[in-house]
């Protein structure tokens, strides 16, 4: 295997690795290990199945599913996002994952299956050294802060769609808001963590609304600068893997009327508090 950095804060590229040969144990412990290193992990012509997508994040810990999205027959872990003409992806800010649930996922393992000749790539942001880019002073203030994350939130262009309040009336049901700390440690890499995103996170609890509203919009104006992020340009069978806990990623959709399709599968991780 070949490591390339492909960005100072984030980002390696993978080569002369093929996951459709299968995964034994020193190529798991390998790829947890680069996983923590590089927060996002690139890889080309992976040619593999459902079940070895879905083999692959259980590297990571038991699968999540999601509410608001198709699968893949036989594979319910296996979410179809799509975006076509007739059907745009409404997701277009920066975010990490599923943060609305209490247990939001730790690893995204997402396959190119449909891709543009033109657009549709991805940056990725690692919250690692926005946390770190951060002043001491802001870091002490945000310390023992807590942030409200919601689906509703999230989800406000599908639910004001004809019909989406009663399509997405279970997962609605299902996903209240939660709270999660504004500065998290990694369980694993021990580093400190920024976790807010503009997708989900609605407000910070114990702020003034101005208040919160301002100090989230510089965190994730702070969280997005170029310094601290990388972009992937798809191709068929493209692979990425990243770290939910320390990272964002933003879909560019440039690319219609072109159709996008891609296969994600997500496992679950363990907060430290």
């Amino acid at each position: 295997m070949h490591v390339k950095r492909v960005a100072g804060a984030l980002g390696a590229e993978l080569k002369a690795v093929n996951l459709g040969e299968g995964l034994d144990t020193e190529l798991a412990q390998t790829l947890r290990a680069l996983l923590n290193e590089h927060e996002v992990l690139f890889l080309r012509d992976q040619s593999i199945t459902p079940a070895d997508q879905k083999a692959l994040a259980e590297i990571f810990g038991p699968l999540q599913t999601h509410p608001a999205y198709q699968t893949v027959e036989a594979f319910p872990e296996v979410m179809i996002l799509e975006s076509t003409r007739e059907n745009p992806s409404k997701i277009e800010q920066w975010h990490s994952d599923m943060t609305f649930r209490v247990h939001p996922p730790s690893v995204t393992v997402l396959r190119g299956m449909t891709i543009p000749e033109v657009g549709g790539d991805t940056l990725f942001a690692s919250m690692t050294a926005a946390y770190d880019g951060l002043s001491v002073g802001m870091q002490e203030y945000l310390a023992d802060l807590v942030a409200v994350h919601d689906f509703s939130h999230g989800f406000k262009e599908s639910l004001s769609a004809p019909g989406g309040r009663e399509r997405l009336a279970d997962a609605v049901a299902a996903n209240p808001p939660t709270r999660h700390p504004v500065i998290q440690t990694h369980p694993e890499t021990g580093k400190k963590v920024l976790f807010v995103n503009p997708l989900f996170t609605t407000h910070i609890e114990g702020l003034p609304s101005l208040e919160s509203s301002e100090v989230l919009h510089f965190l994730w104006r702070h969280a997005s600068l170029p310094e601290f992020t990388c972009r992937f340009q798809w191709q068929t069978n493209s692979l990425v893997l990243w770290d939910n806990r320390s990272t964002q990623h933003k879909p560019i959709n440039d690319f219609f009327p072109a159709t996008r399709r891609l296969h994600r599968v997500v496992s679950e991780g363990d907060r430290p508090y």
